[in-house]
């Protein structure tokens, strides 16, 4: 009887499993304005996701006029979550395919963990208000652990792995975050093209670079076979 090679799989959220940067767009822009800065094309959000919340706005303050002392930065990244927190699933949806693949991954008798740099409360929050929550064995977020041991560091993969029991446990990522806490944990790592990729999508790191997610399935079994 064919048996897939991996019995958790592990998910990003921001830029791998939801294209987030409408919402986040959004409360980035409304923290900028309420600190006198311009505000970002929205569709250039996209490239300053990664690392979690205050790397985003740290990233937007540069490009914007300069990074700010740290009592004012900290009342714009609580300006940001709080908007962001109110109007989180407005325009944030599943990547193409991906509804589709979750329920591949299913079927094949998967478990699926949900590890991103993104604070708990609002990652849980976000797959709530679609109605994902139920597919996920655990949600793990940036703050799970406590400050400094969020994503490149392995620590969030190896709480996923000791959650979910996984034998054989891959992971899906879009940042040189992701692929780097892979590596650092001993564990196979796919990255999507689509995401908010910080290097050209080949660089990152990944074991196998898919470009849609029709090609999850295949990628995975194949990195088994190699």
């Amino acid at each position: 009887m064919h048996t897939f090679p991996f019995d958790v799989v592990g998910f990003d959220l921001d830029g791998t499993l939801l294209d987030t940067s409408g919402d986040l767009g959004v409360a980035l822009n409304h923290a900028l304005v309420l600190a006198g800065r311009r505000q970002i094309p929205l569709g250039e959000v996209a490239s300053l996701v990664g690392g979690g919340t205050r790397v985003m706005l740290e990233r937007a303050l540069i490009h914007t006029g300069g990074p700010l002392e740290p009592p004012a930065m900290d009342a714009m990244a609580a300006a940001l979550v709080e908007h962001y927190e109110a109007h989180i699933a407005v325009h944030t949806r599943l990547f193409d395919g991906g509804a589709a693949m979750l329920d591949a991954l299913e079927a094949r008798g998967v478990r699926l963990a949900l590890v991103t740099n993104k604070m708990e409360r609002l990652a849980v929050k976000l797959l709530d208000e679609l109605g994902l929550s139920p597919r996920f064995a655990t949600i793990i977020g940036g703050d799970t652990l406590g400050p400094g041991r969020a994503k490149p560091k392995p620590d969030l993969l190896h709480l996923m792995v000791e959650r979910t029991g996984a034998k054989a446990p891959a992971y899906i990522g879009d940042t040189t975050f992701d692929t780097g806490a892979a590596r650092a944990a001993g564990i196979p790592c796919v990255a999507v093209s689509f995401g908010f990729c910080d290097r050209l999508p080949h660089e990152l790191g990944a074991n196998a670079v898919i470009d849609h997610y029709d090609a999850l399935v295949p990628a995975l079994e194949s990195l088994a076979k190699a």
